[in-house]
């Protein structure tokens, strides 16, 4: 019969008594298996969403290049917020710019699917490699 954890059974609860056995010293105590699995758990998910917000962002650039009749408003807001968004993550965890390159190629393809998903652009027209620099993403002007 399997026992049933306190990590199991009340994340939160997990969580908050790993505080305590940490604060208190109480190394013993402390549920390092599970600890070591959360901790891989949260550096992923900064990666997961340095590339989800690069993927709108790159989606967004390029219904930009390819629809220019179609710029809104809308469009402008959602690139500066992407950006902006994935600035504030990068200041939060500056070691994910080492990781930069590898996110913008993987993201690429989130792009391509936005692209397709929302607009009648095909595919096959695109780039099937990211045909933007750091510069064009960060930096290149979206105004009306």
């Amino acid at each position: 019969m399997q026992t049933t954890t306190l990590y199991d059974r009340d994340f939160y609860a997990w969580t908050q008594r790993q505080i305590q056995l940490l604060q208190a010293r109480q190394w013993e105590q402390v549920d390092i298996e599970n600890l070591i699995e959360e901790l891989d758990s949260l550096g992923k998910q900064q990666r997961q969403e340095l590339r989800h917000r690069l993927g709108v962002l790159l989606g967004y650039l390029l219904k930009w290049r390819y629809q220019p009749e179609a710029r809104s408003r809308s469009w402008t807001a959602t690139v500066r917020e992407q950006r902006q968004q994935i600035q504030d993550l990068l200041d939060d965890n500056p070691s994910l710019q080492l990781y930069l390159s590898e996110a913008i190629a993987k993201a690429y393809r989130y792009g391509l699917a936005l692209v397709e998903r929302e607009t009648a652009i095909q595919l096959k027209h695109l780039s099937q490699t990211c045909p933007f620099s750091e510069a064009d993403i960060f930096d290149e002007p979206v105004e009306l």
